[in-house]
């Protein structure tokens, strides 16, 4: 991630600053998971984990699709996107000067209330 959109650098961050986000990405590195495995190796309930995701997802670092078990049951498996973060001075510039207006921007939280 080198030239990269200020609004999109604020996102990737604040999905990263989360440990529990951060070993969920940890666990999808050796490979896919579906949600309740991956809830069980990280030691939160799946809708904690589905929240968490929702974040990862948005942020473009993890895919996620949903398949049919023998038994007709419907799994969602859990992958990781590749990615590289290289954070430089310069890169940090190159992306502030592409950040949205404060007022144009809709925080997070009024978001959730729409």
């Amino acid at each position: 991630m080198t030239a990269v959109e200020g609004d999109e650098l604020v996102r990737v961050l604040n999905a990263l600053a989360s440990p529990q986000r951060l070993r969920m990405l940890a666990v999808l590195a050796d490979g896919r998971r579906y949600v309740t495995e991956l809830a069980r190796q990280v030691g939160l309930s799946r809708p904690l984990v589905h929240a968490h995701l929702s974040k990862l997802a948005a942020a473009g670092l993890v895919t996620s699709e949903t398949e049919l078990s023998d038994e007709g049951h419907a799994i969602r498996y859990v992958t990781v996107t590749p990615f590289s973060l290289s954070l430089t001075p310069e890169v940090i510039a190159a992306a502030v000067a592409t950040l949205t207006a404060p007022d144009q921007r809709t925080s997070d939280a009024d978001k959730e209330k729409q």
